[in-house]
């Protein structure tokens, strides 16, 4: 539930509960951000691989959502774990069937291939009995009703319940990956083996499939985003455009940084809502792409990033 007011007549009060309002709204949006953004970094951390197809498996997490839970009539919460199981199946096979071939190629090669599974990841699915090019939405067991967070003589604060869920569920999913990175022999693995892959393969560590488990790791996070976003959005075959606005957050956070995926994404969806509301029209779909140019300029390697320099 996002706020409309008329910006003039507003006093102190009433200001401080609009920007806050604001940041809230953008913060909702921001955490979709982060997690798509999530999946480029746990991709790229690991293979030196920049997905650009990170938007369409978002995409295909939320039209699969759609078909276990509005075309089969399972529960909520049935469909989207199905959805996300089958979103990690099709990640690993992605990258065992179709990525794996091309390894040891130049990175142009392999970024352009994840430009076309894009292309073809979007046309495949408008071709879909029930997909096709239409816009659908999905039940949720959320209320789009505003939830007062505070009240004062300047306004209410408020928020729905579809996007406490979605902050709520970003919260939830980071401690998850914490936990698996930080606690698991499997996710110990992964970390070896973005550190270093040789090592790892000398330490009989299997490179190979972890590479294929983190595209399906990448794929699941993706899935969620999509279900997160879905009822705010809708589904159709151009929301894996949204990818695209969370790639600069992956860079304003530090492309090998999980945690500055999230910090970035957060961000860029504060900045937008605030320059969707005191800004020009236009803007607001600008903002993030000048951010990303902004921080190229002052600090290439993010907010989180290390900066890596080479001795000639």
């Amino acid at each position: 539930m996002f706020l409309r007011v008329d910006r003039h007549g507003i006093d102190d009060g009433g200001r401080l509960i609009l920007i806050s309002q604001l940041v809230l709204n953008g913060v909702s949006i921001g955490c979709i951000y982060g997690l798509v953004a999530l999946g480029f970094v746990l991709i790229y951390k690991a293979t030196e691989v920049i997905n650009f197809a990170q938007g369409e498996l978002m995409m295909l997490g939320a039209f699969a959502a759609y078909t276990f839970i509005a075309l089969f009539g399972l529960p909520y919460w049935l469909g989207a774990l199905l959805a996300i199981g089958c979103l990690l199946v099709f990640g690993y096979l992605l990258d065992m069937v179709v990525l794996r071939p091309v390894l040891g190629q130049p990175q142009f090669a392999l970024v352009m291939l994840t430009i076309g599974i894009g292309y073809v990841a979007r046309s495949v699915a408008s071709l879909i009995p029930g997909w096709g090019t239409g816009t659908y939405a999905i039940a949720t067991p959320f209320s789009s009703e505003g939830l007062a967070l505070f009240r004062g003589d300047g306004g209410n604060l408020v928020i729905s319940e579809q996007h406490l869920s979605i902050i709520l569920a970003t919260v939830l999913l980071c401690a998850i990956l914490f936990a698996f990175f930080r606690y698991t022999r499997l996710g110990v693995a992964m970390q070896a083996t973005s550190q270093n892959q040789l090592a790892a393969y000398y330490m009989g560590i299997p490179v190979r499939s972890i590479f294929s488990l983190i595209w399906g790791i990448s794929a699941a996070v993706a899935a969620v985003a999509g279900i997160l976003l879905a009822p705010i959005t809708l589904i159709d075959t151009n929301m894996g455009f949204f990818g695209l606005k969370a790639f600069p957050a992956a860079v304003l956070g530090g492309f090998g940084s999980i945690p500055g995926a999230i910090a970035g994404g957060l961000i860029i969806g504060i900045i937008e809502a605030l320059a969707g509301f005191y800004l020009p029209a236009g803007f607001k779909d600008v903002a993030a792409y000048i951010v990303l140019l902004v921080v190229l300029i002052l600090r290439p390697q993010g907010l989180f990033g290390a900066a890596i320099r080479k001795k000639v």
